[in-house]
């Protein structure tokens, strides 16, 4: 048996393992079961579930006895019951089953549709009757109040043959080329019919006229879709009156209101292969979809993927057993496939004993293990020094870290800490040196991590022996291997100075001075004599029990001797902080004012607290005397303000310095434009 876990979602493969042949005999059966792992650990829920080579169909009977599968080759039709867990019956067929449906509640009337046109019914004994279609079918469904079979296939025409007259009747005639999928609506039976344009043609059978059609191919394709060819329906299901969810041979979903041509949503397979199967899973409102490659179970309301099942082999078809979480397909391999997933529902009445075993399951994980890989975390490379490797084919990223070959991962572990071989030979020896230790008869010793706790815990186990032996005994820490970890790691030190734990625990200061003494006193022993230790005294729990009740009482002082001194201990880091700060803080610049300027900053703050100060009304009259601001009446009755920027006393210079300059520039070029004229004229300069 095989498990996977995928989005949270626990499925078991029960027919995961090494079949074995009819041939062996018992003898050789259960000396491989001895040999082989994998022979011992399989389940073989049904006796000789499989096929000599392919499976194409499977069903199971509405009475939830039978499990009825098509193979080939030669072609056969298997018949298992699952009261007896094992193979009922077998016939061989003529040619290979396209199609096959059970139309009574036991396997007393089955109808095959097979690949070279011929159609049979058989009964309890074995064939019943034969016939031919015109045309080669593909698919057909049964009509239950007309008893009437429609067959569609590679033509435009449905045939209609009436079992009870024993005849055919009017064809339906499509607008198709040809149909491939068929299915009748169980409520109100509403026929519906797939064709190869992409288009879902749904017939009334009273009346025998279309009722309306369906545009799949067009709702189909997306933005981000590549269209290489037209998307034909090749799956067809409905849900209850209403609902119907349609396959395309390129990998689409589409789930559909009847009272609307648009889907309710369209779910992508991403694999780009037909869809052959459309479950419904009326408990969890789910739609199971398979195509050849993966098994998907999503939410028909939102579309969330609930979860999935990649078989190792292509997948031909898909049959949920009622009203349990149990799943068989038809594959490629001569093997059919057995799933069971508790999230959808429980294990089929016949065999109940899946719950039990897969609780115990639960309760004792195993983790996959990979024998030629090794799997590390980031950190684990970085300490290796093989980070650069992420991206290469070397690492397989998985979840939250990496797969390594286990060859490099040891020759790389070597090279960075060679002497990790004598640390874990060292490490080994100390362990069976303390193996050896606890067969002698000991006494207490207190671990190297959380001495204080463990010796706590050691004298409520002294007052729980002194107490009368009517009183159950409760189990202790120490001796739990849950709580191990937690007086053998370092990191998992309990720090007393942490402001949570002085105001949890109040009254530990006292009890930890007595403590601390007790611990000196056990440390004296062991150094004495490490390998006979003694047991430490103590007080006894009369004395013990009358300082505990002392201690109840000062309670609230000591909480408010604790805050005391955390606020005292808040205000000293804060005045060291402050110091730091101050001796870290920047020394003050000084700046020199030129010549002939104010200093305005300080003025002009003050003056923009004044103005703030004020309301909108009295700023807007003042800045309408300073003759920044203009307020004029415009042609729809409305007021309009125009502000304008007030020149400061700086920009006013140099709008004058500028003003200078100009001039002067003018003088010297009329000056120059005068020597010219008299140079040329002949004249001196003087």
């Amino acid at each position: 048996m095989q498990v996977s876990n995928v989005n949270d979602v626990k499925i078991y493969n029960l027919s995961y393992g090494k079949s074995l042949p009819e041939w062996l005999s018992d003898r050789k059966k259960r000396a491989l079961q001895k040999k082989d792992v994998d022979v011992r650990r399989r389940i073989e829920l049904i006796q000789d579930f499989e096929m000599p080579t392919v499976s194409t169909n499977i069903k199971v009977s509405r009475d939830g006895q039978y499990i009825m599968a098509t193979g080939t080759y030669k072609p056969r039709l298997r018949c298992y019951d699952t009261y007896q867990l094992s193979l009922k019956f077998e016939r061989c067929l003529d040619s290979d089953v396209v199609k096959f449906d059970i139309l009574s509640e036991d396997y007393s009337k089955i109808v095959f549709l097979q690949c070279d046109r011929y159609v049979e019914l058989h009964s309890q004994h074995g064939r019943y009757y034969r016939f031919r279609i015109p045309k080669f079918g593909r698919d057909f469904s049964y009509h239950y109040p007309s008893c009437d079979l429609y067959f569609v296939g590679a033509s435009s025409e449905v045939y209609r043959l009436n079992l009870e007259q024993g005849r055919y009747l009017n064809s339906l005639q499509t607008e198709a080329s040809q149909v491939n999928v068929c299915d009748i609506n169980p409520a109100h039976h509403l026929f519906a019919a797939g064709t190869a344009e992409g288009k879902v043609e749904c017939w009334d059978p009273r009346t025998r006229n279309q009722v309306g059609v369906l545009d799949c191919a067009l709702s189909s394709v997306t933005a981000d879709m590549e269209v290489e060819g037209l998307p034909s329906v090749t799956a067809l299901k409905f849900d209850g009156p209403l609902h119907m969810a349609v396959g395309t041979s390129t990998g689409q979903v589409l789930l559909y209101d009847l009272r609307s041509n648009r889907p309710l949503i369209v779910k992508d397979h991403q694999y780009g292969l037909p869809i052959k199967s459309i479950q419904f899973h009326s408990a969890l409102e789910l739609l199971i979809s398979s195509d050849s490659r993966i098994i998907k179970m999503w939410n028909k309301d939102t579309g969330r993927i609930f979860t999935s099942i990649e078989p190792e082999s292509d997948v031909n078809d898909v049959c949920l057993y009622p009203n349990s979480g149990m799943l068989f397909t038809a594959n490629e391999t001569p093997k059919m496939n057995v799933y069971y997933i508790p999230a959808l529902g429980p294990a089929p009445k016949w065999c109940s004993f899946l719950d039990n075993l897969t609780e115990e399951l639960e309760e004792n994980p195993e983790t996959t293990v990979y024998d030629d890989y090794k799997f590390v975390t980031k950190r684990e490379l970085d300490d290796l020094g093989l980070s650069h490797l992420i991206g290469s084919p070397l690492l397989r990223a998985y979840m939250h870290g990496f797969f390594m070959d286990i060859r490099l991962y040891h020759k790389v572990k070597t090279m960075v800490n060679p002497f990790a071989y004598e640390e874990y030979r060292r490490e080994k020896i100390r362990q069976k040196i303390e193996e050896t230790r606890a067969q002698r008869v000991q006494i207490k010793k207190l671990p190297q991590v959380n001495k204080e706790l463990a010796l706590k815990l050691y004298e409520e186990e002294e007052e729980q022996s002194l107490k009368k032996k009517k009183q159950k005994k409760m189990p202790s820490i120490l001796s739990d291997d849950r709580f191990k970890v937690m007086f053998e790691n370092p990191d998992f030190q309990v720090d007393e100075m942490s402001e949570e734990f002085r105001l949890l625990n109040p009254l530990v200061s006292k009890i930890s001075e007595k403590r601390k003494k007790r611990l000196k006193d056990l440390e004296v022993l062991e150094a004495k004599d490490q390998e006979e230790e003694e047991e430490p005294e103590g007080k006894p729990s009369d004395a013990e029990s009358s300082e505990t009740s002392d201690d109840e009482k000062g309670w609230v002082e000591e909480v408010r001797k604790q805050r005391k001194l955390l606020r005292q201990e808040e205000r000293e880091r804060r005045q060291e902080r402050v110091k730091e700060d101050q001796q870290k803080a920047p020394q003050p610049q000084f700046f020199e004012i030129k010549a002939g300027e104010e200093f305005r900053s300080f003025q002009d703050a003050a003056k923009k607290q004044k103005l703030m100060r004020k309301t909108l009304e009295d700023r807007l009259k003042s800045e309408e005397k300073q003759g920044t601001l203009n307020v004029s009446d415009t042609a729809v009755g409305s007021k309009q303000l125009t502000f304008m920027l007030k020149k400061s006393e700086q920009h006013k210079k140099r709008q004058e310095a500028e003003r200078l300059h100009k001039e002067e520039r003018k003088k010297l070029r009329r000056s120059a434009g005068h020597l010219k004229s008299k140079r040329s004229k002949g004249r001196p300069f003087y």
